[in-house]
């Protein structure tokens, strides 16, 4: 626990008119994360974003491509873009990264070193070994195993992520049963973990569904429209949507279903659509994605595995009955039958059950949206991530609580007294 230490009198002056202070006084924090978009790399903006700029110097090392760097360098964060850094395993450019991150912590002598993703997590952690980084720190917003892999594969990666135990000061995960199976697989040590809501920027999360929208993708106002948004690959389980599809068509002819995203496995499921006889339309990769699944009636997630899943948060903020398969941290955001349905993963049959019956009882349906909605937007909050990560922060660097900065959330010794309601039922 960080000691206490009274914050400072008020200034006699404003900034401009006082001799500007000495520098070198922030803290320096290194974020390493492989990719820098979407989930994963949404969250790292945040948090580089949030965390005071009075206190700390951040700075985001990982992959070159992404649509996140423009907006962190205009903010101020130090960017690193890494040509050879790799989602997949190669050996060659792993080794060339490494080399690069080691020479780049012990140059710029990182007090933290904040880890993301699987690839950005062992090579960051190893590299702050060797430059020996003060505080290592490491999130875990999934896992890189899961049950739907071979078993050599997976004894594999459980072996490398348990090596990283010991080079690991502090753990964060973004859920609660993430922090469980954390400690259960022996990925964390008991005691050294800690639940970080993964923040969204909610004001551009629209609460109503907008006419014109359903208008332009050619569907009727009247007609039910079921939905999920996400890359199309085989995490997300695009088949098993298709499947379900079918199966609620055949059951109520006159809903209608989407996709909204793009991926590796596109052309297999228009295959399997075709195959199925089922109408869906696949959009492809839309900016505006938060838009299109305001109109959903009905906004599925048919993941085998996921950490939590920002279009899961980004869904029920915007009051989306929420229909999901129960996997990882998902459950810890839609309780059966309070804030959506939720369905075994790999078995389209239970989706397609869930999904008729909230079609079927739009009343109950959209009372579950709600209840979403209100929780995720009590706990989501960009500010209350911030807060619990600077909290962790300074406790690790034995650093007296912060005192608030303008607009942002101080940083008790107590992070409990951040929490919202919500969070404290779900710990």
């Amino acid at each position: 626990m960080s000691g206490q230490w009274p914050a400072p009198p008020p200034a006699v002056a404003s900034p401009d008119q006082l001799p500007p202070p000495p520098g070198g006084r922030q803290v320096k924090v290194l974020h390493v994360i492989t990719r820098f978009i979407a989930g994963a790399g949404g969250n790292t903006l945040l948090t580089a974003l949030g965390t005071d700029p009075e206190r700390y110097e951040v700075w985001v090392a990982g992959a070159p491509e992404g649509p996140l760097w423009e907006r962190a360098e205009a903010n101020g964060i130090r960017p690193v873009r890494m040509r050879r850094f790799r989602e997949v395993i190669a050996p060659l450019d792993d080794l060339a990264v490494l080399v690069q991150l080691t020479r780049l912590m012990r140059r710029e002598r990182f007090a933290i070193v904040h880890t993301h993703s699987t690839k950005g997590g062992v090579l960051g952690r190893v590299a702050a070994w060797l430059a020996r980084t003060p505080v290592v720190i490491h999130t875990i917003h999934g896992f890189s195993t899961h049950d739907f892999m071979g078993a050599g594969k997976r004894r594999a990666y459980l072996a490398i992520e348990r090596m990283m135990r010991r080079l690991t000061d502090e753990f964060i995960a973004v859920a609660p049963q993430v922090a469980r199976e954390a400690v259960e697989n022996r990925l964390s040590p008991p005691g050294r973990i800690s639940v970080v809501p993964s923040a969204v920027e909610l004001d551009t999360i629209p609460a109503e569904a907008d006419p014109a929208m359903r208008a332009e993708l050619g569907i009727d106002a009247d007609s039910p429209l079921v939905g999920t948004v996400g890359r199309i690959d085989h995490q997300k389980a695009p088949l098993d949507f298709v499947r379900m599809a079918s199966r609620v068509a055949e059951q109520l002819p006159a809903t209608r279903f989407v996709m909204v995203g793009e991926g590796p496995l596109m052309e297999e499921a228009r295959q399997e659509s075709a195959r199925l006889g089922v109408d869906v339309l696949f959009t492809g990769f839309r900016s505006d994605a938060a838009r299109i699944a305001a109109c959903f009636d009905v906004f599925v997630i048919s993941s085998l595995y996921e950490g939590l899943g920002r279009a899961l948060t980004e869904a029920l903020a915007s009051g989306r009955p929420v229909v999901a398969t129960a996997v990882n941290g998902v459950v810890d955001l839609v309780r059966h039958g309070s804030t959506g349905l939720l369905a075994p993963p790999a078995d389209p049959p239970a989706l397609a059950r869930n999904v008729a019956w909230m079609l079927e009882n739009q009343e109950a349906a959209e009372q579950m949206g709600r209840s979403g909605a209100a929780q995720v937007r009590a706990l989501f909050q960009p500010e209350t991530m911030c807060g619990l990560i600077e909290v962790i922060y300074a406790r690790l660097l034995g650093l007296p609580a912060a005192p608030p900065a303008a607009g942002s959330v101080s940083a008790p010794d107590d992070p409990e007294s951040l929490l919202p309601d919500e969070l404290s039922r779900l710990r």
